[in-house]
Parts: C-alpha cells; structure tokens; sequence
C-alpha cells in the first residue's frame, strides 16, 4: 500500500505452541469478494487465531474486532496503540477481509485495492503473546535484529552483511546507554542500506528523531541546503509563469499541477500519490475521498488535451503514496486492461501476484505520452512507472529512478518507536527487478542538475517540447 519494509522466522514457521488448524495452503484456496467488519457482527467463519503468511502478525478476531500482535523469533506482543500516530501504515487497522472455499484460509486488507494479507488459521494464541515480558534494551535490540533477520527483503542485493553489523552493535551495546546512546546503536544497523522505504522513527528526550537513508544525491543536496520547501516553490512558479499557458492548475492540496504549453502540449506533474483531498488515511472516507478528488483533475486536464500532440506526464519529483492512486493513474492513459507489475513477499508461501491497471471509466488520452522520471521518483511514483512502461504510447525520458519499490512494512518496537522496513519485491511482469538499481529512462536527460537545481528542469521541459515528435 503506502510503501517502506523485510526480518529472521522464516514466514512459514510458527512459533512452538502454535499448531495449523489443517495443511490447506490459502493461495490453493478460492476467496470471496471483499467484505468490511462490522463490529457485533463477526462472521463465525472469521472468529479465532489467525497468522499472517509473511509479515511477522498474529491475528485474535471476535466479536470485540480485530487484536493484533507483533511476532518475531521468540518475541509476541499485542501490537500498542500510541505509535499509531507515527506513520500513515500504523493509522490504519485491518477493516476488510475475504473468507475462502478453506475455513483455515482467508485474506485481510487494511484498503481495498490494497495488499492481501493471506492468513491461516492456528490452534490458540501462543502464551508468550499473553505474558509480560521484560523488554530490556538489550530485548529491544535482539528484537531488531529478529525483524530485519526476518522480513528485509534485501540484503544480498544491497549488499548488507548482516550477521556482521548485528555482531557490531552486539559488541558497543550497553544496558547503561542513555536513549540517545541507545537509538544512535539500532540506527546504526540500518544506516547505509541505502533504502528510503527502511528507518527507524522514535521520540528520544521529546524530540522527534529519525534514521533513514537512500534519498538520491538531489534530495540529499536539497535538504542539506534547507532550501526544499523554497526548491518546490520555484519548481512550480517557473512552471506556472514561464512554460504553461495562462489558467493552468496548481491543486489537489498542491499536489498536482496541469495545464496546456503552446495550446497543444498537455503538461500534467504529480508530487505525491495521494494526499489530495485533505482527508486523513485514517479515516473511513479516505479511500473514496482521494480517488474522487483525483478522477476530478484528470478528467478536467484531459478533456482540454484530448487534441494534444503529446502529454508530458512529469513524475520527476513524485514522493510515492498510495498504489491504487499509481495504477489509477497508469489506467488513464490506455483502453485496454494489462498487468502492470507483480508483487511478491519472499518467504510467505504465496505466490507474485499481478497487479492489474484497469483502464479508466472517465477520460482517457491515448495519444503520446512523455513520461519524466529523475532520482526524486520513488515508491508508488516507480509503481506507476513500472506500469506505464508497459504502454507503447508512453516514452520515458529524464534519470534513473530511486529504486525503492516496497510497500512499507511498519513494525512498532515495545519502547515505542517505529521500525519500518521493505518486505515486497516488485517486478515487471517479466520478472526484472528495478530495486536498488532504480528505472533507467530510453532517453536519458538532466532534470536537476546539482549546479540548476530549478532552472534544469525547464531546460528539460523545453528540449521536450522542441524535440518530442523526434522521441
């Protein structure tokens, strides 16, 4: 969904104590449509202990809702409520699920058009999960490196020799750090993995602190410089009063920017996928809310480019956000329904899964699409990337992407910080992965140089426009 995440169980085993109700594998299972809990009205198909196949949870579902647990190695615990407010994926609960032809099988999903979450139901919740334990610092950090041991999905392509760096702070680790001392030693396991989708979030002393890497050279220059709020504020200006006609569009809560060059060049940029409306991920109107504000703008831009030469689709400083918002955005740009990508979580037991791009129910534009990427474009801005390429009326110019495709997988430390991580492998429907490495555009162009940071990308978006029908 919103992306970040992978650690040391294997997905498949469970803890001792916990027996599978049968040997029924869930992706041999066929599943029901979609369906929403309601509280006092459970349906006894779904009532008991359930595990997640990959992911690290344990589910107690009745009456009362649904009760998560947090499982790693030998560790079990009730997943706390006060980091909920740390980050978009803890916000959400899981609110849908789809039971199958299996009464040991089914799927939870915090979206719909979200992950799937198979599970599988067990015989009783482990009594580790109903004790007390005693989370040291020294748990904490065994904790850890259960986590990352487990569900990182990455280490031999990053290049993470793990047993060396737990063995590392192993050795600095003492019971008298303070929690400055203490958050510096389990940031360190991760700094270098050079994934934006991996960090650690925690409050130490009141102060908010976070641990994450990966950012590409030209958001890294921008924030060391403090100029990213005043970067983004020229990007747009320049756009709005030197390349679009008059009555272009900065909306969206700022996150989509559109209009026409020339009158016959339609210009459409993106900054995050998502975000549109205001409404927070939390709440039940969110999904409804954002694909409302989006299908909006697009259907308003589109109809005044259905007679453009070409769109340019600038995704050069996409943030990432929420899938659905990617493939709804890839499904405007053709009439035909394709596999835009797969995803898969290595270690669940269950198989890639093909993500599809729907072709849309309001406008389409068919015509030439030139889409821009730079280091900036990451997470669900790769997503949509991935799945246009697959169109041959799209062409991809600009620099290589971030390469860091996972949906985040956020896992709250018992000390109250935040530990998120990228479990999933996102591929081509070919099978080719782009993490670490990022997408290389068919035509390779300059959008933020280092030394024009803002008038680079008009000089792009005038070499496109001076130059496409060449493409």
């Amino acid at each position: 969904m919103f992306r970040f995440l992978m650690s040391g169980l294997s997905a498949g085993l469970l803890l001792s104590g916990v027996a599978v109700a049968n040997d029924i594998a869930p992706d041999k299972a066929s599943f029901s449509s979609l369906q929403k809990f309601e509280a006092g009205r459970i349906p006894e198909s779904m009532k008991g202990i359930w595990q997640s196949q990959g992911y690290g949870w344990l589910f107690d579902i009745s009456d009362e809702g649904v009760r998560q647990y947090q499982i790693a190695g030998e560790y079990c615990f009730a997943s706390p409520s006060a980091e909920q407010a740390m980050t978009d994926t803890l916000a959400l609960s899981y609110q849908y699920y789809r039971t199958s032809s299996s009464p040991d099988a089914a799927i939870l999903q915090l979206l719909p058009d979200d992950t799937e979450i198979q599970i599988r139901r067990v015989a009783t919740l482990p009594t580790i999960c109903q004790s007390d334990l005693n989370w040291s610092r020294e748990a904490v950090l065994d904790y850890v490196a259960e986590l990352i041991e487990t569900h990182y999905a990455f280490k031999d392509l990053r290049s993470i020799d793990w047993p060396a760096r737990v063995q590392a702070a192993s050795t600095q680790f003492s019971e008298n750090m303070d929690d400055e001392q203490f958050f510096d030693l389990v940031a360190g396991l991760i700094d270098g993995f050079s994934d934006s989708h991996t960090k650690l979030i925690g409050t130490v002393n009141g102060e908010r602190r976070k641990q994450q890497d990966g950012l590409g050279e030209t958001l890294s220059t921008v924030r060391a410089k403090n100029m990213e709020t005043p970067w983004l504020i020229s990007l747009f200006s320049t756009l709005q009063e030197d390349i679009l006609d008059p009555g272009s569009e900065h909306t969206a809560n700022d996150r989509i920017l559109w209009g026409m060059i020339e009158d016959r060049i339609g210009y459409i940029q993106i900054l995050q996928m998502g975000g549109f409306s205001g409404v927070g991920i939390g709440d039940p109107e969110f999904r409804v809310a954002e694909f409302a504000v989006f299908d909006e703008i697009m259907d308003r831009a589109l109809v005044q480019m259905q007679d453009a030469e070409f769109v340019i689709l600038d995704l050069s400083n996409n943030r990432g956000g929420y899938d659905a918002i990617s493939r709804r955005l890839a499904g405007r740009f053709t009439q035909q329904r394709f596999v835009g990508y797969t995803t898969h979580v290595p270690g669940s037991g269950v198989p890639a899964r093909e993500r599809m791009i729907e072709p849309t129910s309001g406008l389409s534009y068919t015509g030439p699409v030139i889409l821009l990427t730079s280091d900036v474009t990451v997470s669900g801005g790769e997503i949509a990337t991935l799945a246009l390429r697959e169109l041959p009326n799209v062409t991809h110019v600009g620099t290589t992407t971030r390469g860091s495709f996972s949906t985040v997988l956020s896992k709250p430390l018992p000390n109250g910080w935040v530990l998120e991580l990228s479990n999933e492998v996102i591929a081509t429907p070919d099978g080719t992965v782009y993490e670490e490495l990022g997408i290389l555009p068919e035509i390779e162009m300059s959008v933020f140089p280092q030394d024009a940071l803002i008038e680079g990308h008009k000089s792009v978006i005038d070499a496109i426009v001076a130059n496409a029908p060449n493409f």
